[in-house]
């Protein structure tokens, strides 16, 4: 990796710790002058939660759940030097389950996600084995985890999409949510490679099908042109039926750059895209506040947050995405002085990129 690439990456782990962080006190207000009331017209640093509130207890700078997946993940590529399935899975067995109790409000964050739920629910109360059970959320909670794998895996797209692939499926088995998440990371991965989130990106994640990097379907030729009749279709027969959601983030960004289209203020990008939990909302919100404010951290991820409903995904993504193009320098050092284990989360990225 070069030195770039590093800073790159590292400004992908950070950046999504810290979208999360940000998040935790305006977590999930789908009343917007609910959330107004309780924490002004801009949201611009870490707050505690509110009485009452989902993540109750936590102070202005912890981490949710996601987060402290991610690290988890992230310290067993570290002590694996890669990814390793058994090792993350025994972690989770042992390290996260027992701090769980099967309903929403409970473990590190105090909340647990639906797929992590179901998991617990499939490994600790039915004794099923990894890989024996199907997990049905239609979320970004794979995601929030796996980007670790793709910061780290920046020199070989096809072997970061192989183990993502691996991950997303230990807790969620709905094709479409899985091949969004390949997708997701797929753009990261240009990105911390330095290929700014524009409307070319969509086209270097196809010409990466077609040299069977990335395990996606193709039929029509290069551009999107028809096929012509007669001709077979093609051998590279992917994983996933369709490529379309490598397609979506160069309209996106396509959008975010065309005078004629106004989301103003950026944060009401949420109403647009919609403002719940589902990958399918997420994803277009993220793309987009990544592809406008490629260059300004603090923008995309306070409009993340400011955005409400699943703004902490929101928040987390964005920043992941944001970080992976200005870098761990282009980040704000009050974002990083804030976090409350920034000790920690520093050393971790330091030991995995150098």
């Amino acid at each position: 990796m070069s030195e770039k690439t590093k800073k790159r990456a590292k400004g992908a782990v950070m950046g999504a710790f810290i979208g999360d962080a940000l998040a935790l006190g305006p977590h999930w207000y789908y009343d917007l002058e609910k959330f107004r009331e309780d924490y002004g017209e801009w949201v611009d640093d870490y707050t505690a939660p509110k009485k009452g509130r989902y993540h109750e207890g936590l102070k202005a700078g912890d981490l949710s759940q996601s987060g402290y997946i991610l690290k988890m993940l992230l310290e067993s590529i570290m002590e694996n030097k890669g990814y390793e399935e058994k090792d993350f899975c025994r972690r989770i067995d042992n390290g996260l389950f027992p701090q769980l109790d099967g309903t929403p409000v409970s473990g590190p964050g105090n909340y647990t996600s639906q797929s992590i739920r179901d998991a617990y629910r499939n490994r600790v109360v039915n004794n099923l084995q990894w890989g024996e059970f199907e997990g049905h959320a239609d979320t970004t909670e794979a995601i929030e985890r796996t980007l670790g794998i793709t910061a780290y895996y920046a020199g070989n797209l096809k072997e970061a999409c192989r183990n993502v692939y691996s991950n997303t499926i230990l807790t969620q088995s709905d094709e479409l949510v899985v091949s969004m998440s390949v997708a997701f990371n797929a753009v990261l991965w240009e990105l911390i490679n330095g290929h700014p989130l524009d409307e070319q990106i969509s086209g270097k994640l196809m010409q990466e099908v077609k040299n069977n990097s990335l395990p996606f379907h193709a039929v029509t030729g290069d551009d999107l042109t028809p096929t012509k009749k007669g001709v077979p279709e093609p051998s590279r027969l992917g994983r996933f039926a369709s490529p379309d959601a490598l397609l979506t983030p160069s309209f996106i960004a396509r959008a975010a750059g065309d005078p004629g289209v106004s989301i103003e203020p950026a944060w009401k990008v949420s109403l647009v895209y919609g403002m719940p939990c589902a990958i399918y909302h997420i994803l277009p919100s993220v793309y987009y506040l990544a592809a406008r404010f490629k260059d300004d951290f603090e923008s995309a991820v306070l409009h993340a947050v400011n955005s409400g409903g699943q703004n902490m995904a929101r928040a987390m993504l964005t920043g992941a995405l944001v970080g992976a193009q200005v870098g761990i320098d282009g980040i704000p050092a009050r974002f990083i002085e804030g976090l409350t284990e920034k000790e920690i989360l520093l050393k971790l990225t330091e030991q995995l990129f150098g």
